[in-house]
């Protein structure tokens, strides 16, 4: 008979693999040891339907006009908590993809921009709080959620995740589809030193029924 504990134990394994877990199992997070992993729902030529359970970030927020601005700020402060600006002192380790969120305004507005860093599997239970620029840099835990996706090539810009955003929606839209407006997130999975085969993509969250109910 298998005893409680090692169920306890297969079920934390199970957890672990389904949230953040080894980045071999994705063909396009090679450059970092942990990947935000996920289940596959359905797919259509136009996006995929993921599922992404309940995960912890570090992130911090930033007014701009463009989000290419926001960036450098942002990542700065992110960049310094996982180089020991914690209260461990700890050296964290990078993972993919790094998230920014973008608020829906109209061009030469300011919106407020959030981008954060998923924390290694290690640092999930109990991560590490923040102790330079704590009243900008604060641990974020995402829901349990349904995502679009839409994937695309090339390095992530205003224009690049503005195109594909939109070419999103307008799939979903077609389609039917419910999914939280306001804003959308932009992920991107790779180093600012690769040229070649970046992978970016944007994630609408779903609200509602989903316009596919499995793989073929």
């Amino acid at each position: 008979m298998i005893s409680v504990s090692a169920v306890m134990v297969l079920m934390l394994a199970l957890t672990a693999e389904a949230t953040v877990g080894d980045s071999s199992q994705l063909d396009f997070c090679s450059e970092t040891n942990e990947c935000f992993l996920f289940d596959l729902i359905c797919k259509t030529d136009d996006y995929e339907v993921r599922h992404y359970k309940s995960v912890k970030w570090v992130s911090t927020n930033e007014t701009s006009f463009l989000m290419e601005f926001a960036a450098m700020k942002t990542f700065r402060r992110l960049y310094n908590y996982i180089q020991g600006a914690n209260e461990k002192g700890k050296k964290i380790e990078m993972t993919a993809p790094v998230v920014m969120r973008i608020p829906d305004k109209g061009f030469l507005q300011t919106g407020e921009y959030r981008m954060s860093f998923l924390l290694p599997a290690e640092y999930q239970a109990d991560p590490p709080k923040p102790i330079d620029n704590e009243d900008k840099v604060y641990i974020y835990e995402t829901k349990d959620m349904n995502v679009y996706v839409r994937s695309y090539g090339g390095w992530l810009t205003t224009i690049s995740d503005g195109s594909a955003a939109k070419s999103l929606s307008s799939a979903l839209d077609s389609a039917g589809a419910k999914y939280k407006k306001g804003g959308h997130d932009a992920a991107g999975y790779n180093s600012p030193m690769t040229l070649f085969q970046r992978h970016n993509e944007v994630w609408f969250e779903a609200d509602g029924e989903l316009p596919c109910t499995g793989l073929d």
